[in-house]
């Protein structure tokens, strides 16, 4: 076995070892299956960076446990026009270096999740100007009404304007070049917790702010959160107790931790949908022995991608019936989700065949899939399996499975043919993944800034920027069922399914599950 095989599992017993030599009463470790690949709360737009970096730093408006909208570093917000919000900063907020909130911050936060290297774009791509009134007061006009606003700002996370240009990183990290700044591995927010010790990819130690201005229900002052991609040293880790908490549980071990004497599994519906997409801007695929054409920018051959793969098969056997399957890019749970909508097309390897034929590819073709490994519950696994369902229609998959921390910059840049991505929508409102992955890419605004495949129908992007600014419910909710009509009759994307949510947890932790899979620090707490 070659030393690059060798040193994933050196790496975990090490951080396992560090763990455990470190631990005290109110510390938890954590593992996880990957890890944040940067602190820049502004680098990446993926929930598990989002949920670990959302410790150390704070939005305007924030989530409660049960996902509703309430203050955070914002005390009150109100329109005072159609397409203008102002909002009251709360006060007697300091970052970490002891700097004080004040309404410059928020504006340059703006300016730099609006620039260049920023994942967060597709977040204040309808935004006009944001400006200041006072110390404590600011403005946001948008271009047109955004009902929605307060929902939006609850993933844009605040950063401290001096302490960015004292350590050039007023730029976010950005993760498709490779670029990294002083952001990427210290912190300096306005959260409960604060980074201590930053080793990617080993461990991240957090401690307790002592000057935070909020309310900390938990008793926890440190926290270690160790990345373990292997499903079996993770499990092995909450079983004897080296860690506290963990996830994902493997789907195939949950019996087993939930027999264990001294550990228990929380489960629950997740807002996630995983789904495939395809490159159908290129007039030629990058990763395919077709030359001259792209099969995926023609209806039939992605229809009949759909209907090959084995949905309820993959429910089964790869995800242990922890998968709902779905036809739509959004779940239960998610304003805007209708149930008469969520209708797949059906499984049927022979029309597949058929409509490849009709297409022009009756012997099928290659094209390379990308996946990552270490992402989302049984991703690998899943690939492989709609792998071997597409050869059935003779459509041979060259898999290309990888960590996280170089897919997502490889699939970011739009360097894929054929991928796999999961998103929940952090407004948990449909206009959410309609304004990001399905809307036509434009990458001055933002706007589809997750469509790497470039799907693109006009009369949705129409319809995407009528739902924003539209506040009649029912008015509203017409819209999203006409937008997500065109994107299922155009079959833009292969959604898959909801995964379900699975935390290892020791008996002596109690926290909240949150449906949008993210673990708020201040929430936990250890019992003796």
């Amino acid at each position: 076995m070659s030393f690059k095989k060798k040193m994933p599992f050196a790496l975990a017993a090490t951080a396992l070892l560090a763990i455990s030599s470190i631990a005290s009463a109110q510390t938890v470790r954590i593992a996880n299956q990957g890890d944040a690949l940067s602190l820049d709360p502004h680098s990446l737009n993926e929930s598990l960076q989002l949920s670990i970096d959302g410790n150390a730093y704070e939005p305007l408006v924030d989530l409660d446990k049960k996902l509703n909208v309430v203050p955070g570093l914002a005390t009150a917000w109100k329109q005072t026009s159609p397409t203008v919000w102002r909002f009251d900063l709360r006060k007697n907020v300091k970052f970490y270096d002891g700097t004080p909130f004040t309404a410059d911050d928020v504006v340059f936060t703006m300016g730099r999740v609006a620039g260049d290297g920023s994942d967060m774009k597709a977040y204040v791509n309808d935004f006009k100007e944001v400006r200041k009134i006072d110390s404590h007061t600011i403005e946001i006009e948008t271009k047109t009404p955004l009902a929605i606003l307060p929902q939006i700002l609850t993933q844009v996370m605040i950063m401290s304007k001096k302490w960015c240009e004292d350590n050039n990183a007023t730029r976010p990290v950005d993760r498709r070049k490779g670029v990294e700044n002083t952001a990427s591995f210290k912190t300096n927010g306005t959260g409960p917790f604060h980074v201590r010790e930053r080793q990617p990819n080993v461990r991240t130690v957090f401690v307790r702010n002592p000057n935070y201005w909020g309310k900390v229900e938990g008793n926890v002052q440190e926290v270690i959160f160790t990345p373990i991609a292997s499903p079996a040293t993770r499990v092995a880790a909450l079983l004897s107790g080296q860690v506290d908490v963990m996830e994902p549980v493997p789907v195939q071990d949950i019996a087993r931790v939930n027999n264990n004497a001294a550990t228990r599994v929380l489960t629950g519906p997740e807002l996630r949908t995983i789904f495939l997409g395809m490159d159908q801007k290129r007039d030629e695929l990058q990763f395919s022995n077709v030359k001259g054409k792209n099969p995926f920018k023609d209806k039939r051959v992605r229809q009949a991608f759909f209907q090959a793969i084995d949905i309820e098969g993959i429910k089964k056997t790869v995800m242990r019936d922890a998968a709902r399957p779905t036809a739509l890019m959004i779940g239960p749970g998610i304003n805007g989700w209708s149930e008469a909508q969520d209708k797949r097309l059906p499984y049927d390897v022979e029309a597949a065949k058929k409509l490849m034929a009709e297409a022009g590819y009756p012997n099928g073709f290659e094209v390379a899939m990308n996946c990552p490994n270490d992402r989302y519950v049984n991703d690998a696994q899943i690939c492989q399996a709609v792998a071997a369902n597409l050869a059935r229609i003779n459509v041979k998959i060259n898999l290309q499975a990888e960590t996280k921390g170089t897919y997502f910059p490889k699939i970011l840049r739009r360097d894929t043919s054929f991928y796999m991505l999961g998103w929940t929508p952090s407004t948990y409102d449909a206009h959410n993944p309609l304004n990001a992955l399905m809307r036509c890419p434009d990458d001055k605004t933002g706007a589809g800034q997750f469509n790497l495949g470039s799907y693109c129908n006009a009369k949705l992007d129409e319809l995407t920027v009528k739902i924003g600014a539209e506040a009649d419910k029912t008015a509203r909710d017409a819209m999203i069922r006409e937008a997500f009509k065109i994107h299922t009759d155009d079959v833009g994307h292969l959604p898959l399914h909801q995964q379900a949510l699975a935390w290892g947890v020791s008996k002596k932790v109690e926290l909240t599950q949150r449906a949008d899979n993210y673990m708020p620090f201040k929430w936990i707490t250890v019992r003796k």
